[in-house]
């Protein structure tokens, strides 16, 4: 009998040394498959373009397949609802835009439960922060801010608008302007910037605001014609588009694009997803394809970018409580 315990001792012994050599290795290997990069919005917008060229880069550094998913819906709330919730292992991560500090404030105002609290999610990386531009199609009638504006003073709710859903990233920046000129336009949500954009090159809205990158290719082939931007110095993209604050109207607003996953992924894990985001961010082919498409790489690493994520909450916080309950 002592004999048999005496090997017992020996095999847990040895089997307790073996599983943290085990877990140590299994964490060492991520990422053993693809990872699902989910996008809150359709294809189209700031979100998805922004997205597809730091998902190759980052899985080249990480010698994995970076499948994006789009996931639209309540302004980009069921995507980022479901990255929240998801198994914090890696594998599910969650690419927003800024409307993601913004939702569950909205969900307090409109006394529903929240899809998501902001503590569910860690920052990883940010990658884009533009100003978001005031856009109309190119034969419309207004061909300043001073036609436009005017015109919606002296016509109220008769202006319709686009966005991708209730206080998303293109409806607080409108409803910053209304505030700020004591005017008022008819809101029509959409799923994301994609399907607002296509709405309003078919006429069935009047102007939006979304980030350059949705825009500056129709903008540039003369399909859409930008009136001001919400920024507070030129845009390298459209340098000839005056801000609304030269202008006299004294708001900004930038639409940020950034990585996060669940809050409790492990710290071996989030720091490989920080240096696959540092090589995109430093990556010559992403720089480009973000330049292509009308925005420049603003990369922030994880602790930067989760100040920057929490100094924009408490802003949009005192914004949405600003313009309340919406029907």
């Amino acid at each position: 009998m002592r004999t048999l315990l005496k090997t017992l001792n020996c095999l847990w012994t040895a089997g307790c040394l073996f599983v943290p050599s085990f877990f140590v290795l299994a964490q060492e290997s991520y990422p053993s498959r693809s990872v699902s990069v989910v996008v809150p919005f359709p294809p189209g917008g700031v979100a998805d373009i922004v997205a597809r060229p730091v998902a190759r880069a980052m899985g080249q550094f990480l010698n994995q397949t970076l499948v994006i998913e789009n996931k639209a819906g309540a302004g980009g709330g069921i995507g980022m609802a479901q990255v929240a919730r998801a198994d914090p292992n890696g594998y599910t991560v969650l690419f927003a835009l800024s409307s993601v500090v913004v939702i569950p404030e909205a969900d307090k105002v409109l006394n529903r439960a929240p899809m998501y609290q902001l503590s569910q999610l860690r920052a990883i990386a940010r990658f884009a922060a533009d100003p978001t531009v005031l856009v109309v199609k190119a034969d419309s009638p207004w061909k300043t801010y001073a036609d436009f504006i005017g015109y919606v003073k002296a016509n109220p709710a008769k202006v319709s608008f686009g966005s991708s859903g209730n206080y998303g990233s293109m409806h607080i920046p409108i409803e910053q302007l209304k505030v700020a000129t004591n005017t008022n336009m008819l809101h029509v949500p959409y799923t994301g910037a994609g399907p607002a954009v296509a709405a309003l090159l078919g006429g069935q809205i009047d102007v939006l605001s979304t980030g350059p990158a949705s825009v500056v290719q129709q903008i540039q082939g003369g399909k859409l014609r930008a009136l001001a931007h919400w920024g507070p110095s030129a845009l390298a993209a459209l340098p000839d588009v005056p801000s609304l604050s030269s202008l006299g109207v004294p708001i900004v607003y930038a639409q940020w694009a950034g990585l996060f996953v669940p809050a409790d992924v492990p710290e071996s894990i989030v720091q490989k997803l920080r240096e696959a985001a540092r090589f995109a961010a430093n990556d010559a082919s992403t720089q480009q394809a973000l330049l292509s498409a009308g925005t420049v790489m603003q990369y922030q690493d994880a602790n930067d970018f989760a100040a920057y994520v929490q100094t924009d909450a408490q802003a949009m916080k005192t914004l949405v409580q600003k313009i309340g309950k919406l029907e």
